[in-house]
Parts: C-alpha cells; sequence; structure tokens
C-alpha cells in the first residue's frame, strides 16, 4: 500500500476514533467494530472488482492487496454493512443507531483524505472556492471535499433525529447515498457512475427507518436471582 493511501485510510480511522470519543456510543469497542467491518467490506469490494475485470482470485490470491487496482464500492459497501449487522446481531437494530453517526464521519474522513491524495478536485468550474491541480489554471470544484463536509452534516443530523429503533442508521444509509448521488456528477472519473448502488442505499435506507423498529432485538437477559428470605 502506497504512502498517500495509507495516509487517507489513517485520515478516516483517525476521525471515526475522535467521533466515538465525543459521542460515546453505547457499544464496546465501538472503533474496533467499525473498522473491521470497513476492512471486510474492502475486501469483498477488491474481491468483487477483481472478478469483474476477468481475474481469478484463486490464482492470483496477493492481487486482493493491490487496493488501488480498483474496488467495487457498491459491494464494498454491502460486504461492510452485512459484517457490521452480523457482529451486532444480538442488539439488532439499536446498536447500529449508536454507530451510524460516527460510521458517517468515517466515510467523511476517507473523502477528506484525498487531499493526501491530490484527488479532491472534479469538474470544471468558475465559483470563488473552487481549486486547481498543480501545472494547471484550470478551477475545479472540490468534490470530495463536498462530499466529506456533507456526511459530516449528515451524522450530526442523524444523531439529533428520532430513537426509534432503526431509524438513526436508515437515515445514515440514506443519507451516504443521497450524498454520493447529489456528488458523483462532479467527479471526472466516474460520471454516470453506479447510481443504481446509491439508489439502492436511498431505498433501504429510508424502508429501514420506517420499519426497523420491528426488528428490534435486545441481548437475553440474564438469569434470573432468586432471593431467599429468612424465615
Amino acid at each position: 500500500m502506497e504512502l498517500t493511501l495509507l495516509a487517507n485510510a489513517s485520515t478516516a480511522a483517525g476521525v471515526l476514533w475522535l467521533a466515538n470519543r465525543v459521542w460515546q456510543p453505547d457499544v464496546d469497542r465501538a472503533t474496533d467494530i467499525l473498522l473491521g467491518s470497513a476492512a471486510i467490506g474492502l475486501a469483498v469490494g477488491r474481491l468483487a472488482a477483481m472478478i469483474e475485470a476477468g481475474v481469478n482470485p484463486v490464482l492470483a490470491p496477493t492481487d486482493i492487496l493491490i487496493v488501488r487496482g480498483g474496488v467495487d464500492t457498491g459491494f464494498a459497501t454491502l460486504g461492510a454493512i452485512v459484517a457490521l449487522t452480523w457482529t451486532l446481531r444480538d442488539r439488532f437494530p439499536v446498536a447500529l443507531d449508536q454507530l451510524a453517526p460516527s460510521a458517517l464521519v468515517g466515510l467523511a474522513g476517507w473523502h477528506g483524505g484525498c487531499v493526501w491524495r491530490g484527488t479532491c478536485l472534479g469538474t470544471a468550474t468558475d465559483l470563488p472556492w473552487a481549486m486547481s491541480a498543480a501545472g494547471s489554471d484550470i478551477g475545479r470544484h472540490p468534490v470530495e471535499l463536498y462530499t466529506a463536509a456533507l456526511l459530516v452534516l449528515a451524522a450530526v443530523a442523524v444523531r439529533r433525529m428520532s430513537s426509534r429503533p432503526g431509524s438513526a442508521f436508515g437515515l445514515a444509509l440514506a443519507a451516504a447515498g443521497a450524498v454520493r448521488l447529489l456528488t458523483d456528477r462532479l467527479r471526472l472519473s466516474i460520471i454516470g457512475g453506479p447510481t443504481i448502488w446509491y439508489v439502492a442505499a436511498i431505498t433501504v435506507g429510508i424502508t429501514f427507518a420506517a420499519f426497523g423498529q420491528r426488528l428490534t432485538r435486545t441481548r437475553p437477559p440474564g438469569p434470573s436471582s432468586t432471593v431467599i428470605t429468612p424465615p
């Protein structure tokens, strides 16, 4: 892994840890759980990208480590959500609600980490805050910074919304899809990108926010204690 990509990932992990420190979700090892789920999602997305490119993962197992070779973000997101849901299944979906705002902040950190890789810029613009690539006079949208800012705002909004079980997780998923759908048209490399994934995230997220309460599970109670009173 090249150093700029490592710095990008470290930025995401750092702001995720900070969000958990500030908001203190009621989930043990919250940062470890989110980072572990993200790692699983990244592996799933990389495998999907290899298969889509015609590379057999069995014949080229080490290629999964070449993250710059491509990661299918749709399958990566799906893999991360499945891993997170399985890990928190004993308190589903309440624990997901607790971690949803921090997950959005971590995702914002990943996009904001574009500054280390020089990949923040998108389509051309004359707006006053336009940024230019080194050696170029063309102003461009800092689209990844837009995305990071919107995801942080979404995280704050989700955390302030209803405490109804499932609502925070569902709204966070919908917000992540909506932010990507909104900003993708400003990106250079993925104009007309995988909008089906973003629409799916919005649809599933809103549905989950509406009906997630019916899926609520809690930890099974411990053995009841018997109080013996003296005669």
